[in-house]
């Protein structure tokens, strides 16, 4: 009737959700302050004239490579039957690493 997964979704107390979402809740933030800091980084670049024609195309291309990727993800969490934390949490994940690769090369 029920799997090993049911039930040990069943027996997990509200203590554990509230800690699941709010490691899904502070992933987010760590990801709004990444994405903070590229703008304004990238902002500098492009208005003291030091952004390179290659590097505006990626700029925009990254966005929805990165979206695609978040939505095929989200896709395949909801098709599998996946609680609303971890189809957001798949949705998160690729936005949340291509912002802290460009914090972490726009630092350089």
């Amino acid at each position: 009737m029920f799997g090993p997964r049911k039930i040990s979704k069943m027996r997990a107390g509200p203590m554990d959700a509230a800690s699941a979402w709010m490691q899904f809740a502070f992933s987010y933030s760590q990801m709004c302050m990444a994405a903070s800091e590229v703008i304004v980084r990238r902002s500098l670049r492009m208005s003291q004239g030091n952004m390179s024609a290659p590097e505006a195309l990626g700029m925009m291309m990254e966005k929805a490579t990165a979206f695609v990727q978040a939505s095929e993800r989200a896709a395949v969490a909801a098709a599998g039957g996946a609680d609303p934390l971890r189809i957001a949490s798949a949705a998160l994940h690729p936005i949340r690493a291509k912002t802290r690769s460009n914090v972490r090369k726009l630092r350089r």
